[in-house]
């Protein structure tokens, strides 16, 4: 079937969801563990615009069309719908089918609550074509609880010609040097960093890569087993930030402004209104899909790792981000592994690359990475020498929560650096 889609970004970390689409061989809701009996399978994702909410239906349609007892129900979220609805769900013990996952805190409590299914064995024939790099996230004391699709970075994302315009001529490699680097931007009357203020996640990236450069991956990984952010480097973290923060360097309205919508964070890039913002690999996407011209800047866009921070203990070549994957939900349909594995196809994990909006978890898929900008980051996160997921996936739900609301808190100008970490420190200790 075709859908009138919702053009405002990539990845559903942005606007307004899309509908349910139904995708069905027949109508029956019998479920069995008799794999050509009459199944449902509701699918739960966050690519709730092209490029890839397409690519996923024609999937879907493709399995559809050769399993014909099998009906796909998919419900297309954008991502703080999608974390709201999923909460919802998994409260009430009736997760989704096949859902979206990010591995981490939030997946192991999915675990722990036997929510999820262990995918361990019914995997086996084919997980040894995945990264495994990708993989552990989704693992957890040994066992495999999700699939990962797509596996990357976050990085500094900058317009070439606005850099030139401002007499910028080399990337910054220390922190000191990107704040020298927004002075001569803003200095010549352009806008140094596109911010999503209001979706709070964007700006998470902020303090804990400055968090991994100071203290180093050890310091992120002590404060998940001793539940205390309370420390010197965690307070850095915050007192670095804030002297960005000072500077003033983000587009006006910033505090109001959501990562995908037409004014937000990824428009503002697209349409050359920024020269930087701190994004993942999926942001050349977004930057294009959310633009007037849904292009984006092209050729003029350019990606550097986050620099080291003068005297920190951690490396430049440590990354921090994460990809995208599914879990299985405990009651989904017996077919419901199998179309998951269709999704992971060599064939179908290359059109996923085609898009640019993923960076393929199949090594042999790595060939249908084609645009340049994402050749960059796969280059990047080869030669990393150690990974962090996303503190907001990394950590129990209610502590990832409380990492995006105090780094918004500090953004924002209402708590102190000093401030933040006790109060993430205390919902920690309630966990």
């Amino acid at each position: 079937m075709t859908a009138h889609l919702s053009r405002r970004s990539l990845l559903g970390l942005v606007g307004a969801g899309a509908g349910a689409y139904l995708l069905s061989g027949c109508s029956g809701d019998d479920e069995s563990s008799d794999p050509n009996a009459p199944q449902t399978i509701n699918w739960w994702h966050i690519q709730n615009t092209e490029p890839m909410l397409p690519v996923w239906a024609a999937m879907a349609q493709e399995y559809r069309t050769a399993h014909s007892n099998v009906t796909i129900e998919i419900q297309p979220l954008e991502n703080e719908a999608f974390k709201t609805k999923l909460t919802t769900a998994t409260q009430a013990g009736s997760p989704p089918d096949l859902f979206q996952s990010w591995g981490g805190g939030v997946l192991r409590q999915q675990v722990d609550a036997g929510l999820v299914k262990d995918l361990t064995d019914d995997v086996q024939p084919w997980i040894g074509s995945l990264l495994p790099a990708a993989l552990q996230p989704y693992t957890i004391d040994g066992r495999i609880y999700g699939i990962p699709f797509d596996v990357g970075m976050v990085g500094f994302w900058y317009n070439k010609d606005l850099f030139a315009k401002a007499g910028v001529t080399e990337t910054p490699t220390t922190w000191a040097g990107v704040l020298d680097t927004v002075r001569k931007i803003k200095a010549a009357g352009i806008v140094p960093i596109a911010l999503a203020g209001k979706d709070k996640w964007p700006a998470h990236n902020y303090w804990a890569y400055l968090a991994m450069r100071i203290g180093g991956l050890s310091a992120l990984q002590q404060a998940a087993e001793t539940k205390n952010f309370d420390t010197p480097d965690f307070v850095a973290a915050g007192e670095r930030l804030k002297e960005l923060v000072d500077l003033q360097p983000f587009q006006r309205g910033f505090l109001g402004a959501e990562y995908g919508s037409p004014d937000g964070q990824a428009a503002t890039m697209g349409n050359g209104g920024a020269a930087m913002e701190l994004m993942g690999q999926w942001a050349p996407s977004v930057q294009a899909s959310s633009s007037t011209s849904k292009k984006g800047i092209g050729d003029k866009l350019g990606f550097f790792p986050f620099p080291v921070v003068d005297g920190g203990k951690g490396a430049g070549s440590e990354a921090f981000g994460g990809g995208n994957g599914f879990a299985i939900g405990k009651d989904a349909p017996a077919s419901t592994v199998d179309f998951l594995a269709s999704l992971l196809t060599v064939d179908n994990q290359r059109k996923a690359a085609q898009t640019g909006a993923v960076l393929p978890t199949v090594r042999e898929a790595a060939s249908g990475i084609s645009d340049p900008n994402n050749k960059i980051v796969a280059e990047n996160l080869a030669s990393a020498t150690g990974f962090q997921l996303y503190l907001d996936q990394a950590y129990p739900p209610a502590v990832g929560q409380q990492v995006n609301d105090s780094v918004a808190e500090l953004i924002a100008g209402t708590k102190s650096p000093a401030q933040i970490v006790k109060d993430i420190t205390t919902v920690a200790k309630s966990q």
